[in-house]
């Protein structure tokens, strides 16, 4: 798990290798163990590094193989690394290093482009050929490993986060229109290649890119989600669906503890931590680190689900640290979290997973996380009506969107308001063949969408702001595709995520199971009040968010009257959704 960033130039000039290292700055939080540069003919890349396979200095990036021509820049992990590695000597390669850089670089030389297909892991990596002067860049399936760039002037900058593009200047900075409806009706959802700045863009998941030394490039989808029954599944029974689900769910988990360093857990104390704890558990973990975090209570909302996290680390035996929050901390911290987000993002949670990654980073560098489970398993609440939906758009659009066209009318001034990007949007994606059923579509733009850029790019910008690597287990590609073929009535029967309880039934008490669906909760950003309510005005009286005019005045004190008023259908406030855009956007100087 790194940091990474560079600049190809694509005019015949020589690199800017003082923008490279203004870019390297920023990543130090994500790679605090180590740095290195390369510059040469087209290219100069920069590298932070956290050292999780190969601790030795033959792993170091940016990584070169002479006799290959080739070198790469790389952030993440690839799991299957030592078969693959084995693979490759048996076609005759030799390697210098233990870890999984080299093995990229070899796998690419053998199997060109196409080598990302037999990739286990999350991953986001600029590789170079000396040679041709070609470049490819690949983001992993579910893009769990970020990466964003941006172009001017005949040069391209890369780098694993949009803060550390801006170090290096010369950004368009301007507000993306149809970027800002999805941020304000989407649920602060921003679909790739788009950003809420004009001239930042980001890599599509499972998406390649090759660019010639002239310019061209060719960019190819490599995987998507399918979401669907198939034919050759009607044989399987509820029991069947169960035993695949427990078994690749198994394996995924056994895939992210390849690991040079302790690996830990963050357990809510909800399902989906549990059953990874319990499947380390049952694979021979013992003396297991897990961590729950827990805010005070507000009013009737309880900040902490500790009841459930304790009994999970009884039950197996593990090292437990709970970690309380109180608003008196939590307060000074929003502006590390803010600080630490790519692109403004409006879930509560962010801060528990910053706060909670602070503490963790004392005791590990890795960690499994539950993520994902509630899109590739149907727990969220707004899967059910889609079952029976006549005009699917309409109906996820009305459960699942913040705001409709004509809110967005009151709360953007003229000049800021776009089309209906985000209906557009979803027609799109439902309109795509692979999922039959409306039930289908929403599980499909979920996990192809809505997760990519809510929970996991927030696990990532949170636990990589203390140099944590966060592993998700629920997002390894066999178990996301098993979870597409899935009969949708046995993901959202009995309050969602049906199959994944009765799977893990086998290894989880029924107690967790069970018990009413709980989340991240930080109820003092959901109930502004006191002290928080005072930073959102701040936020929102500074001559900055005047001058820029995002949001009509009219509507801004509307929800400064009533702040605890006026909530999105699902359940989140719209003053902190408007108050963090401009909090996002004061804090990096835009």
């Amino acid at each position: 798990m790194c940091g990474i960033c560079g600049e190809i130039r694509l005019d015949g000039a020589p690199p800017d290798a003082a923008a490279v290292a203004a870019m390297a700055g920023p990543l130090r939080a994500r790679g605090p163990d180590a740095g290195g540069s390369f510059s040469q003919g087209a290219v100069a890349f920069g590298h932070r590094r956290l050292s999780i396979l190969d601790l030795s200095p033959a792993s170091q990036q940016p990584m070169v193989d002479p006799g290959l021509g080739l070198a790469i820049v790389f952030n993440g992990c690839i799991y299957n690394f030592r078969p693959l590695r084995e693979e490759l000597r048996a076609k005759g390669y030799a390697f210098f290093s233990d870890g999984d850089t080299e093995v990229i670089l070899k796998a690419y030389h053998a199997w060109g482009p196409a080598c990302v297909e037999r990739f286990y892991g999350m991953f986001a990596f600029v590789l170079w050929e000396r040679d041709s002067g070609r470049i490819l860049i690949a983001r992993d399936r579910l893009g769990i490993k970020p990466l964003y760039y941006t172009e001017a002037g005949g040069r391209l900058r890369f780098a694993s986060s949009l803060p550390a593009l801006l170090a290096a200047g010369d950004v368009d900075t301007s507000i993306d229109r149809a970027a800002l409806h999805h941020y304000m009706s989407f649920h602060a959802v921003v679909p790739a290649p788009m950003t809420i700045l004009k001239g930042v863009r980001k890599v599509p998941p499972a998406t390649t890119i090759v660019i010639e030394p002239d310019g061209t490039r060719r960019e190819r989808t490599y995987w998507e989600a399918v979401v669907g029954e198939r034919p050759e599944d009607r044989h399987m029974t509820e029991a069947d669906w169960r035993e695949a689900v427990l078994a690749t769910l198994r394996k995924a988990v056994e895939r992210r503890l390849v690991s040079d360093v302790p690996v830990g857990v963050l357990l809510s104390g909800g399902l989906d931590s549990s059953i990874v704890v319990a499947l380390l558990a049952e694979a021979g973990q013992r003396g297991l680190k897990t961590f729950s975090i827990g805010f005070e209570t507000v009013g009737d909302e309880v900040g902490d689900e500790f009841k459930y996290s304790d009994i999970i680390a009884e039950r197996f035996g593990t090292d437990h640290h709970r970690i309380r929050i109180d608003s008196a901390r939590a307060l000074p911290a929003l502006h590390g979290v803010v600080a630490a987000m790519s692109e403004p993002m409006v879930s509560h949670d962010a801060i528990g997973f910053y706060l909670l990654s602070e503490e963790v980073s004392k005791h590990v560098k890795v960690v499994q996380s539950g993520q994902g489970a509630d899109e590739i398993f149907g727990g969220y609440h707004w899967y059910p009506p889609m079952m029976q939906a006549d005009d699917a758009v309409s109906a996820y659009a009305r459960v699942f969107f913040d705001r409709d066209q004509a809110e967005m009318a009151e709360v953007l001034e003229p000049g800021f308001l776009a089309d209906d990007a985000s209906r557009a949007f979803v027609a799109a994606h439902f309109a795509r063949p692979g999922a039959p059923r409306p039930i289908d579509k929403a599980l499909r733009i979920d996990t192809e969408i809505m997760l990519v850029d809510d929970p996991v790019k927030r696990v990532d910008n949170m636990t990589m702001a203390w140099g944590l690597e966060a592993r998700v287990p629920f997002l390894d590609h066999d178990l996301v595709g098993l979870a597409g073929r899935v009969p949708a009535e046995l993901k959202i029967r009995d309050g969602g995520k049906y199959i994944l309880k009765e799977a893990g039934r086998r290894v989880v008490p029924a107690e967790v199971i069970d018990r009413p669906k709980g989340y991240f909760p930080v109820p003092a950003l959901k109930y502004l009040r006191g002290p928080f309510l005072d930073l959102v005005r701040d936020v929102l009286s500074q001559p900055a968010a005047r001058e820029r005019g995002i949001f009509r005045p009219a509507y801004v004190d509307r929800l400064l009257a009533e702040p605890e008023a006026h909530m999105t259908p699902l359940r989140g406030s719209k003053l902190w959704q408007v108050a963090l855009l401009e909090f996002w956007l004061q804090t990096h100087t835009i």
